[in-house]
């Protein structure tokens, strides 16, 4: 069972969530031609000051 695991900063909505997660899916079921029932994805958010890029918090950027 393939689970998928990606890192993010917070802020997207649970539509968008939604969207990558189906997307995710249906590319690794694809590709490794199995069923989508046996792909795991999760998202793990980060609060934006608790993330940063170039040393400047997210919330600062």
């Amino acid at each position: 069972m393939p689970e998928v695991v990606v890192y993010a900063a917070e802020g997207r909505t649970t539509e968008q969530k939604k969207k990558l997660l189906k997307a995710i899916t249906t590319a690794v079921s694809d590709s490794f031609e199995i069923d989508a029932n046996s792909v795991v994805v999760s998202i793990v958010e980060t609060p934006l000051h608790m993330k940063s890029k170039g040393g400047i918090p997210f919330d600062e950027r």
